[in-house]
């Protein structure tokens, strides 16, 4: 289908890869969950109801523009509230209606459930979904093996370290990360080198770098992992 390409990871889970970004939808025998809404205005909706008719709760991770584009396609779109300011600020007029999510709610799909864990940082209201059957984090921007965003308002790297440290608490509980960015599926790992590269930054240990595209941010990359930061934000 234009704009999107669907790849099967398993028998109830789905990746849906977009322009540098991706959603995930998982179907369970109840319900299914698509994963935030991707940054092309193409048919979201019809790809996924050619994967399931079942109901579909669409979750958003966050509410960078990359990640709710097509939320106009859908009759409700959760995050956790501490998301909603900037939801409103991205999102189109007819975009599905913010509703709360809470740390610790569980998404129950009918054999398959997410729990909601806040992680502020990257945004106030960045949320991870933890699938602790199937031992896998859909960490949305939080993680990733290519440069995170951490610049400008709605983001603070040292809420971020907290966060980082919260889904490393949590790490005996999972042994797969799924990612926004970058390689889908990443290890636990992953954590202990963001955070390195965290403390190593605001250390001032780490050259900055031009990035590979235009922003208001420098590009600091340490052991595997990066950001796009301004000093001048802290």
């Amino acid at each position: 289908m234009s704009g999107f390409e669907l790849i099967k990871i398993n028998d109830n889970s789905w990746r849906i890869e977009s322009d540098m970004v991706r959603a995930y939808l998982f179907v369970g025998t109840k319900k299914a969950l698509l994963v935030d809404s991707l940054n092309v205005s193409a048919p979201l909706s019809e790809l996924v109801k050619n994967v399931t008719e079942l109901p579909v709760m669409l979750v958003n991770t966050h509410a960078d523009p990359d990640h709710i584009t097509c939320n106009d396609q859908f009759e409700a779109a959760y995050m956790h509230p501490a998301e909603f300011a900037l939801y409103r600020k991205n999102k189109k007029k007819n975009d599905a209606p913010a509703m709360p999510l809470w740390n610790g709610d569980i998404i129950d799909l009918g054999g398959r459930t997410f729990e909601v864990i806040h992680i502020p940082g990257h945004t106030c209201g960045s949320i991870a979904l933890l699938d602790r059957e199937n031992r896998v984090l859909v960490s949305g921007d939080t993680i990733s093996a290519s440069p995170i965003f951490i610049f400008g308002p709605f983001r603070d790297i040292h809420a971020l370290q907290l966060s980082l440290q919260i889904l490393k608490d949590r790490s005996s509980d999972y042994d797969r990360i799924y990612t926004s960015h970058g390689e889908y599926q990443v290890g636990v790992d992953q954590i202990d080198k963001i955070l390195a590269c965290s403390k190593e930054l605001l250390a001032g240990h780490i050259t900055a770098e031009e990035p590979p595209f235009p922003l208001p941010a420098k590009m600091y990359r340490y052991n595997g992992a990066g950001f796009y930061f301004d000093p001048a934000d802290f």
